[in-house]
């Protein structure tokens, strides 16, 4: 157990200090792997490290992987966010907090079609700040709903950190895009709810209700919006029904992504090499994450890191619960330095086991991952949610930390929700295997 305890301290001295020093993660990770295995085993190094790195690069599951990403930047570069706004404000302009609910069901559709916090963050802020503020929203609503749903990028399918999880943890990716499904829509309720709320109680500082618009504008201004809808619903619904795996599906959303864009007259030479420029360098940076993971993975597993792990936690007797809160606080505290990817490939191969020791379905707990990664993109230091409102609004990350707060404790009641009642995850992931 000394060995054990020394390479423990070892491991984390070392990443905290090649992260510290501003180096690649990747690469820190790929120079803390080789280091573990120089150090504490006499396994051949360098073999194992060239295996590892080639067949962590070539699982069929990441193939969805860099499809959707580009099927997201494709429908990024059309006109789809402004049509987004004019739509959905037709809908939301006479409820309690009027157009802050665009904020979080603008959030909900980009969040299915970018899989990315930060995109969908970025998208629609630019789009509704100037917009909200002109009208005369308060701040820090405007602010707190856009930090709080920019998080939906990272739980309603095709979530990007959803299937590099369903990689590292060698979980359906399907299952885990099913699984998000109610946790995410319960997400926008419990924020639309308090957007509500919060609007009725300081309605001193809210601008009057918008006018009244019938029926048949609303409709005709969701004209525009239902096509990239109804590309995201056919595209999850075929992974949902069982028509096509999560790369078959990722392939078509690209095609029709693509025929919608040209369509509306966005598609041009320009946008098409930029967009595949782009989706290649997101990819290339995940996947090469994902195959540095892999060979930290292989120099834990060869020092018995994460059997000993498991083992002392398991004789220390924790219930699941405790277990979970133990983890989240982790999960927490790694998340006020790290991006989401990040934290999944550096503690999976120590985490994980734990999780199965203790019983606990993976799937669900992948969800429960995810959520408190979403609640990570909203805490400073680094909460990256927090920096692109910044770069958008021009305020103090306090002061949208501060707007942000009654969202991150938002996602900790949705926690506490399927941690009590898990069947709100696993449901429907269940019900179609």
């Amino acid at each position: 157990m000394d060995m054990i305890l020394v390479a423990s301290l070892v491991l984390v001295a070392l990443i905290v200090l090649l992260l510290g020093a501003g180096l690649w993660v990747s690469v820190s990770l790929l120079a803390v792997g080789m280091a573990m295995m120089q150090l504490f085993t006499s396994a051949p190094m360098g073999s194992l490290i060239a295996s590892t790195l080639w067949d962590s690069s070539w699982s069929w599951a990441l193939t969805s992987l860099p499809l959707f990403i580009w099927m997201g930047e494709i429908l990024f570069r059309s006109n789809l966010s402004s049509s987004m706004f004019n739509g959905l404000s037709s809908w939301v302009g006479r409820m309690p907090g009027g157009l802050l609910h665009v904020n979080i069901l603008g959030c909900g559709v980009m969040a299915a079609i970018t899989g990315s916090s930060a995109v969908t963050c970025a998208t629609i802020g630019r789009m509704s700040v100037p917009e909200l503020n002109g009208r005369g929203y308060p701040k820090a609503l405007t602010i707190g709903t856009l930090a709080g749903s920019g998080t939906l990028g990272l739980l309603i399918p095709p979530s990007i950190i959803m299937i590099v999880y369903g990689v590292t943890a060698e979980q359906s990716i399907a299952h885990l895009f099913i699984a998000g499904v109610v946790p995410g829509l319960l997400l926008i309720v419990l924020f639309m709810a308090y957007t509500g709320i919060s609007s009725v109680l300081r309605g001193d500082e809210m601008p009057g209700r918008e006018a009244v618009i019938d029926l048949g504008q609303r409709i005709r201004a969701l004209r525009s919006l239902l096509p990239a809808v109804a590309l995201i619903v056919f595209v999850i619904g075929s992974i949902y029904g069982g028509l096509a795996t999560p790369t078959e599906a990722a392939a078509i959303g690209v095609l029709g992504a693509l025929a919608l864009s040209a369509l509306g007259g966005s598609l041009s030479r320009a946008s098409f090499v930029d967009g595949v420029m782009s989706a290649v360098r997101t990819s290339c940076m995940i996947s090469f994450i994902i195959a540095t993971a892999a060979c930290l993975s292989i120099a834990v597993a060869f020092v018995d890191l994460p059997r000993q792990l498991a083992g002392w936690v398991a004789g220390m007797e924790l219930s699941p619960y405790l277990l979970l809160a133990v983890l989240g606080v982790l999960i927490l505290a790694m998340g006020c330095f790290l991006e989401g990817i990040s934290i999944i490939v550096l503690t999976s191969s120590v985490m994980l086991p734990m999780v199965e020791a203790a019983g606990i379905d993976l799937v669900w707990f992948g969800i429960f991952l995810v959520i408190l990664i979403e609640a990570a993109q909203i805490t400073p230091p680094v909460g990256f949610n927090l920096f692109v409102l910044q770069g958008i609004t021009g305020e103090s990350i306090l002061t949208i930390a501060r707007a942000a707060l009654p969202f991150f404790l938002l996602l900790v009641l949705l926690l506490v929700l399927i941690t009590v009642f898990p069947w709100l995850a696993t449901g429907l992931p269940q019900l179609m295997s």
